[in-house]
This record gives C-alpha cells, structure tokens and sequence, in this order.
C-alpha cells in the first residue's frame, strides 16, 4: 500500500507483481474502489507475471476526498501523476464504467504512454454524457435506492451489510459535499476523431442489456482492429454478472504484451 500525493490530494495506490507490462486499472464512480480490481483481474494478470496498478480516484477508498476537483482533466492529472511517481512511462490500462472513460481519455491524451487499451462496459463520453451522469448521480429517495438496486445488485450481493452502508455512506459524501455532478457536467466528451486515431490494441467488453448498448457499434467504427465483445444477457454490472469471462479475457489480452517482449 502506498500513498502518492502528484499535487493537491493524496491518492491511496497498491501495487502487486513485479513483471511488464505494467497494468494500471481504474474502477468506476461513487460505489467503487481499487478492491473490484483487486479481488478480480487485477491479482490474476500480477500472478501471471505482470504488474498491476491500482488506485483510489480521488474521493474513493482510501484516496482523499477534497472538496473539489472531479472533472475528467484534473482526475486524469491525478493518473498521469501517479504513474510518473511509480516510473511507468507505458502501461496497459484497463477501466470500468467510468474508469473505462478515464482510461480512453488517457489513450487519447498521451497515446504515447498508452501500450493498450481495455474497456469493461465503459462509458466513452459521448455528446450529453456529463447531463446523463449528473442526472443519475442527482436521484433521491426511492428513485436512487431502485437504481443502485437495478445497477449494483450482484456487486452488492458480495459485500457485507457493514461494508454496503460504507460504501452507501460514501457515495452520499461524494454526491452531496463535493464539486463531482457539476464537474462531471461540464466535463467535455470524447471525440469520434480522436478515438479513431486510437492504433494501440484494444479490448472492449459489453453487456449486450447494458445502457451502453451502442458503444461497441461506435468502436468498431471508430477503431477497426478493436477486439470488441459483447455478452449475451449481461448488463452494465458485467464486471459481476460475468466475472469469469472478463478476468479471462483480460488476461489473455495482457499476456500478448508479455509474448511480444
């Protein structure tokens, strides 16, 4: 375990093998950490030989939770910041819902440091994202008690009551005390032009009921040589309706990095 402070906020990072390539995984938003990588793909790839990286966003976990500062720019600052204090100069990313939109917006920003690239049910910022998320992000009472339950059933099943009402509690702080849906709002989407541009190997995985249901269309318009995958009857909880399957696939797709070296 460590703690990386790249400038304002002080982010929780663990690390977990020692062979190339290195991993970085990011989790999603609000009622996520590092621990969905962690328990899942992330020690799979590590004892397979590679290294995994994995953080706390800001206001995540064990990460600092400031006031401010949840905007796609300053959190992929925060990446880009931790891998400079880690010595990574390239990784293989890899992101979930959300995390998967930060991990394009890497590949987009510094491709160079990008060697490639795995979505899991990501949102890729198209135009009205930032609306759609505050929105959600923005229910009270009963209407974002069904849509936790809808959206994070089987991951909730797998943690205790205890550390639900952490998580819940956590969430609350997040949505209610923080800059997060109006910096997610103006947060600018992610460009056709720009994701086409993409030359690296990618992986992207999807629920075939997900609300992202057109995203893997659009990558495989956008970037032709994308392995993109859709899975029959999951949803955006892919990562838990389908764990298996997903830690597989990303460990097959890591190890190719390993062939080529």
């Amino acid at each position: 375990m460590a703690e990386i402070t790249p400038h304002d906020v002080t982010l929780h990072v663990q690390t977990t093998g020692s062979g190339s390539p290195a991993v970085l995984f990011l989790h999603g938003l609000v009622m996520d950490n590092l621990s969905s990588w962690y328990f899942t793909a992330g020690t799979r790839v590590a004892r397979d030989g590679a290294t995994a990286v994995l953080m706390d966003l800001r206001g995540h976990g064990r990460s600092e939770r400031p006031a401010t500062g949840y905007g796609v720019e300053v959190l992929l600052a925060d990446i880009v910041g931790v891998l400079d204090h880690l010595g990574h100069a390239q990784v293989v990313v890899a992101g979930n819902s959300f995390g998967g939109q930060l991990a394009a917006a890497l590949a987009i920003a510094h491709p160079e440091r990008v060697q490639g690239v795995v979505l899991v049910d990501a949102h890729l910022g198209a135009e009205g994202w930032g609306d759609a998320m505050a929105s959600t992000l923005s229910l009270t009472g009963e209407a974002r008690d069904t849509m936790i339950a809808t959206h994070f059933q089987d991951w909730l099943g797998r943690h205790s009551t205890r550390k639900r009402t952490r998580l819940a509690d956590t969430a609350r702080a997040l949505v209610e005390g923080t800059t997060l849906v109006a910096d997610l709002q103006a947060s600018p989407g992610l460009e056709d032009d720009a994701i086409a541009q993409w030359t690296m190997p990618v992986l992207a995985l999807y629920g075939q009921d997900s609300d992202l249901r057109d995203e893997p269309d659009r990558l495989r318009r956008l970037v032709p040589h994308a392995d993109v995958r859709v899975f029959e009857g999951a949803t955006h909880s892919l990562m838990w309706e389908r764990t298996a399957e997903v830690v597989d696939a990303i460990a097959g797709f890591v190890a190719g990095f390993r062939c080529e070296g």
